[in-house]
C-alpha cells in the first residue's frame, strides 16, 4: 500500500535519513495524501456511511428549522394565531431533539472509528520500522521516531475523531444553508455569498503556508523528545562528567526552537478565525440592509427576512468553526506527511532469489566484497574470506579498522554494496530473516536485554523452547554446559530484568547474551568483544563452554585481548578496510603493534 521503489543500496541507505527525504514521493498533494489516509480505514465504511447519514439527517432538521420560523412569523405571528404558533412551536422541539439524538450518534460513532485508526496506524508504523536495517537506526533519532509514534498518530485520532464528522457536517450545513438563500431571492442571496467568495480565495491561497508552519512545528517537538531521550538514556555519564550545563544548554537550544516553531504555528493557525469573522458580519450586514429595502418595496416579508438571517448565520457560522477545522485539517496532515515518510520507505535488505550461479562449499564466504555505509567513505575494500564448519577465526586490528562492520556484514546487519556473502554456498540475502537468524548467532558487544526476566531474554526469538517449563529448561540449560552462569543470578532463571538499568552489571548482561545466543544453537557464533566486561575466572569457563560446543559451529571472535584468541585455527588481521590472514599469534601481535592507530 505504501511504497516506493529505491534503485540501488547505496542510495537506500541516503534515504533513510527521514529529515532529508525530498524526493517528488514525499511532495504529495493534500488530496493525495488523503486519499492514502483513507485507504487506513477501508474497513469503516459502514460506520462512516451511519455516520454520514446521521450527519445528512442532524443538517437538514437544522436547516428546516428556520424556514419554518419565517412561516410561522408571516403566518400565525401576524395574523394572531397562537395555536399555528404552538403546533410550530411543538414541531420544531421534536425536529431538535431528533437532531441532537443524530448529533450524539455521529459523534460515538466517528469517536470508534478515531481510535480503532489510531490502534491500526500505530501498529502499521511500529511493524514499519521492525523492517529496516541498522542503518534506519543510525541515522534517524529515537526521539523523533518515539514522536511520530505518539504525537503525530494523537493529531490524526483528534482530527478523526472529533473534528472530521464536524467538518463535514460545517460544509453540509453551509451548501444547505446556500441552496435557501438562494432559493428564497437570487439577488439578496448572491449578495449574502459575495463574501464566501474572498473567503475561498483567502483560504486556498494560505493553507499551503499553514501547513508548512505545523510542519515545522511537528519536527521541532520530534528533536526536543531527541535530545530529552538521549540526555535521560545517558544521565550516568552526565553526572559523570558533571556536564549538566552542556545538555541544559542542548535542551534549552531544542526548547527554543520549539518556542518558535510553535509561536509560527500557533500565529499560522490563528489566521483565518478574524478574517472569517469580519466577512462573516459584512454578509450579515448586507442581508440586513438589502432585506430591508426589499421589505420597503414590498417584494420581501419580515418572515422571510428573519429565515433568510438564520440562513445566512447558519452558511457563515459553520465558516468560523471550518477556520479552526481547517487549521486541525493541516495540521493532521503534517503529521501524515511525517508518517508516510515511514510508511513510504521499504528495507534494502530484501530476501532475493538464489542465482545458483555463486556456490561455496564453505559454511561462509566473502567474494570480492566492498561495503560503505555512504557515497562518502568505503570502510571495506575488496575481502576474501573463507570460513569452513567446525573451525574458529579471530578478527584482530586497531579500533576502527573494520572488524565489527565485517561482523555485521556476515549476520546481515547490512548489505555488502559490491560483492557477494555466501551463507552454506548460498547468497546470505537469499535466506530469510528465520532461516538466517537460525543459522547465524551474534553475541554483541554492548548486549541489549530487555525489562522482564532472566528467562524471557535468553529465550528471546527462540521459538524452540517457547512452552517448555522452567524445569525442564535447567536441565537444556544443563545440557548446554551453561548452568555454571545461571548459577551466577541470585534467582535463577526467575532473576529481575530492567532495560538500561543498574539491577544488573554490563558482565552479567553479557552472561545472558551468551547464553541466549548458545541455546540457539547456530551453526555460526559470532563473538563481538563479547568478555569485554567479564572477570578472568568467567572468560576461562565461557572458554571451557565454547570449547565443548558442537564440532560442526563455526566461531567468529572479534577480540583486542590476545589470550581470548590463543586458540583460533585462524586469525584475520583488519585495518583500514583491507583482510589478511596473519599467521602465528605472535605474527598478529606484530601487525597489531604495527598497525596500532589512533581513531
Amino acid at each position: 500500500m505504501f511504497k516506493f521503489t529505491i534503485h540501488s543500496r547505496a542510495q537506500a541507505i541516503m534515504n533513510y535519513n527521514l529529515n532529508q527525504l525530498t524526493s517528488k514521493e514525499e511532495k504529495q498533494s493534500t488530496y493525495q495524501a488523503l486519499k492514502r489516509l483513507l485507504k487506513l480505514i477501508s474497513g469503516e465504511h459502514k460506520n462512516l456511511w451511519l455516520a454520514l447519514i446521521a450527519i445528512l439527517v442532524n443538517s437538514g432538521l437544522l436547516l428546516l428549522g428556520p424556514l419554518l420560523v419565517g412561516h410561522t412569523i408571516d403566518t400565525y405571528i401576524r395574523t394572531r394565531q397562537f395555536h399555528g404558533v404552538l403546533v410550530f412551536g411543538g414541531i420544531l422541539l421534536v425536529m431538535y431533539l431528533i437532531a441532537m439524538i443524530t448529533g450524539y450518534t455521529q459523534t460515538k460513532l466517528m469517536g470508534g472509528v478515531g481510535q480503532r485508526m489510531l490502534f491500526i496506524l500505530r501498529n502499521a508504523i511500529f511493524n514499519k520500522l521492525q523492517e529496516f536495517p541498522v542503518s534506519f537506526f543510525n541515522q534517524n533519532k529515537a526521539g523523533d521516531l518515539i514522536s511520530r509514534v505518539n504525537n503525530d498518530t494523537d493529531k490524526l485520532n483528534q482530527f478523526f475523531s472529533q473534528s472530521l464528522m464536524q467538518f463535514v457536517s460545517s460544509i453540509v450545513t453551509m451548501i444547505g444553508a446556500g441552496i435557501f438563500l438562494l432559493s428564497i431571492n437570487l439577488e439578496l442571496g448572491a449578495a449574502a455569498l459575495s463574501p464566501a467568495v474572498i473567503i475561498v480565495l483567502f483560504t486556498i491561497a494560505l493553507s499551503p503556508w499553514v501547513k508548512r508552519r505545523n510542519a515545522k512545528n511537528l519536527k521541532s517537538v520530534g528533536g526536543m523528545s531527541a535530545e530529552i531521550q538521549e540526555s535521560l538514556n545517558n544521565f550516568k555519564v552526565i553526572i559523570a562528567f558533571n556536564r549538566r550545563d552542556y545538555f541544559r544548554k542542548r535542551f534549552d537550544e531544542a526548547n527554543k526552537e520549539n518556542y518558535k516553531t510553535a509561536i509560527g504555528a500557533g500565529l499560522a493557525n490563528n489566521i483565518f478565525v478574524p478574517v472569517y469573522g469580519l466577512l462573516s458580519s459584512l454578509a450579515q450586514l448586507i442581508v440586513l440592509l438589502f432585506g430591508i429595502y426589499l421589505i420597503s418595496t414590498g417584494n420581501f416579508s419580515l418572515g422571510l427576512l428573519v429565515s433568510y438571517i438564520s440562513y445566512c448565520t447558519n452558511f457563515y457560522n459553520p465558516l468560523r468553526q471550518l477556520a479552526a477545522l481547517w487549521t486541525s485539517f493541516q495540521v493532521a496532515m503534517a503529521s501524515w506527511d511525517r508518517i508516510s515518510q515511514i510508511l513510504l520507505l521499504e528495507t534494502n535488505l530484501t530476501q532475493v532469489a538464489d542465482d545458483k550461479l555463486t556456490t561455496s562449499d564453505a559454511l561462509l564466504e566473502f567474494k570480492n566484497v566492498h561495503f560503505s555505509y555512504d557515497d562518502s567513505r568505503e570502510i571495506l575494500h575488496n575481502i576474501n574470506l573463507r570460513f569452513e564448519k567446525g573451525k574458529t577465526y579471530a578478527l584482530i586490528g586497531p579500533t576502527g579498522g573494520g572488524k565489527t562492520t565485517t561482523a555485521s556484514l556476515i549476520s546481515r546487519l547490512y548489505d555488502a554494496t559490491k560483492g557477494t556473502v555466501l551463507l552454506d554456498g548460498k547468497d546470505i540475502r537469499s535466506f530469510s530473516a528465520e532461516e538466517r537468524t537460525q543459522k547465524i548467532g551474534f553475541i554483541l558487544q554492548e548486549p541489549f536485554l530487555f525489562t522482564g526476566t532472566v528467562k524471557e531474554n535468553i529465550l528471546y526469538g527462540n521459538s524452540r523452547y517457547k512452552e517448555v517449563s522452567d524445569d525442564a529448561l535447567k536441565k537444556i540449560i544443563q545440557d548446554a554446559n551453561l548452568d555454571a552462569l545461571l548459577a551466577i543470578f541470585d534467582e535463577g532463571l526467575n532473576t529481575k530484568v530492567t532495560s538500561g538499568s543498574d539491577d544488573i552489571s554490563l558482565g552479567q548482561k553479557q552472561l545472558i547474551a551468551f547464553m541466549r545466543a548458545v541455546l540457539r544453537n547456530p551453526e555460526l557464533l559470532i563473538l563481538d568483544e563479547a568478555t569485554a566486561n567479564i572477570d578472568t575466572i568467567t572468560e576461562q569457563l565461557l572458554s571451557s563452554i565454547l570449547n565443548k560446543l558442537s564440532k560442526e559451529t563455526t566461531l567468529v571472535i572479534i577480540a583486542h585481548r590476545l589470550n581470548t584468541i590463543e586458540n583460533a585455527d585462524e586469525i584475520y588481521f583488519v585495518n583500514e578496510g583491507e583482510v589478511q590472514k596473519a599467521g602465528t599469534l605472535n605474527d598478529a601481535l606484530n601487525m597489531l603493534l604495527k598497525g596500532k592507530r589512533v581513531s
